[in-house]
C-alpha cells in the first residue's frame, strides 16, 4: 500500500528543555535541573509524527538562516519529509521554545516564534499543488492566522479534508472553523474557544456542540490519558486512551494529530483512527522531547497489539 500524502503547514522550533522536580512558580529560581535540546515546533512535530506513523509528508514552514534552522531541515530530511516548501528567512531567527518539565511529566512552555511569524499566504500558495493533491491538510496556530486560512481555503476548494489543531489556544473566526473538517483541541483549548470548562463527558459534549454549531465538521477533544471525545452531526462518543507512565507530555497532542491524519488518510474509521492516534500519543509521553518522542509505525502497531 502506498503511503498517503499529508501536507502540514506550520511552525518549526528548537526546544530547550529543563527537567525539574516541579515547574517553578513566578519569581522562583530552582536549581538541579537537567538540560537537553530537541527539535520541536507544533507544525514540525506533527509532520514528523505523521511521517513516522506512515505518511508521505510535505512540510510548509519557515526557518532562520542559522544553525538551528539548518539542523531542523536536516532532521526533516532524515525522517523522509519533503522540505521543498520550507523557506529560509534572511532576517528573522529560527523559532525557539523554552520548556520546563516536572517529574509528573507536566510542562510549561514559552515560545519565541522568530521566522515562524513570517510564514505567509504567499508561502502557502507556492505549495498549492501539493495541498490540492494531498489526502489530508494539517495546521496549527503557531503561524499567522491569514496563512492558515489561505491553506484551508485551497484545501476546501480541492475537497481535501482539513485538520486544525487549535494550539496555542486563541479565538478563531467562524470563517476558518467552517473550513475545518476536524478540530482537535485539548480541554484548555476547548474552554478558550467555547467558554465551557471541560471536566467530564457532559461538559466535553457541551463544548463540542458549540464548536459544531460554528461550522466545524467533527470535533475530537483530547482528554489526556482518558482518551478523546469525538462528536459530529451523527454521533458522539469517548474513545478510551491508554494508561502509561508519563515522562514528558510535550508534543503528545502533536503526535496525536499527525498519527490521526495518517490513519484517516488510509481510510480507517473515525474511532479506529482515534485509537491509532491515542496509541501514538501514549507512547510519546513515555519519552523526553517533542520530535524524539514520536513513535514509528511499527512501534504504534506493536503497542496496539499489546493493548487490544
Amino acid at each position: 500500500m502506498s503511503k498517503p500524502s499529508i501536507v502540514v503547514v506550520g511552525s518549526s522550533n528548537t526546544d530547550m528543555i529543563i527537567q525539574l522536580a516541579r515547574i517553578p512558580r513566578p519569581g522562583e529560581t530552582l536549581l538541579g535541573g537537567a538540560f537537553t535540546s530537541a527539535a520541536g515546533g507544533k507544525g514540525a512535530n506533527q509532520a514528523v509524527g505523521a511521517a513516522r506513523a506512515g505518511g508521505n509528508v510535505t512540510l510548509v514552514a519557515r526557518v532562520g538562516k542559522d544553525v538551528l534552522g539548518a539542523e531542523a531541515v536536516a532532521g526533516f530530511r532524515k525522517d523522509g519529509i519533503n522540505v521543498d516548501f520550507v523557506s529560509t528567512d534572511k532576517t528573522a531567527p529560527s523559532g525557539v521554545a523554552l520548556i520546563f518539565v516536572g517529574k509528573d511529566g507536566q510542562n510549561s512552555i514559552a515560545v519565541a516564534g522568530g521566522a515562524n511569524a513570517r510564514l505567509s499566504p504567499a508561502d502557502v500558495k507556492k505549495a498549492a499543488k501539493a495541498i490540492r493533491g494531498a489526502a489530508v491538510l494539517v495546521a496549527q496556530l503557531e503561524s499567522p492566522l491569514d496563512t492558515i486560512a489561505a491553506a484551508a481555503a485551497i484545501a476546501a476548494k480541492a475537497g481535501v479534508p482539513f485538520i486544525l489543531n487549535p494550539a496555542p489556544a486563541r479565538a478563531l473566526p467562524d470563517d476558518l472553523l467552517k473550513l475545518t473538517s476536524i478540530l482537535t483541541p485539548n480541554e484548555t483549548e476547548a474552554e478558550l474557544l467555547t467558554g465551557v470548562k471541560v471536566k467530564d463527558d457532559a461538559t466535553a459534549a457541551k463544548a463540542a456542540a458549540k464548536l459544531l454549531a460554528r461550522g466545524v465538521g467533527t470535533v475530537i477533544l483530547t482528554l489526556g490519558a482518558r482518551g478523546a471525545f469525538v462528536a459530529n452531526a451523527t454521533a458522539a462518543q469517548v474513545v478510551p486512551g491508554f494508561k502509561v507512565k508519563a515522562v514528558d507530555t510535550t508534543a503528545a497532542g502533536d503526535t496525536f494529530t499527525g498519527a490521526l491524519a495518517v490513519a484517516l488518510a488510509e481510510g480507517k474509521t473515525l474511532p479506529a483512527a482515534i485509537r491509532f492516534a491515542n496509541a501514538a500519543a501514549a507512547i510519546s509521553v513515555t519519552r523526553l522531547g517533542a520530535q524524539p518522542s514520536a513513535p514509528t509505525r511499527r512501534e504504534i502497531e506493536k503497542f496496539l497489539k499489546a493493548n487490544p
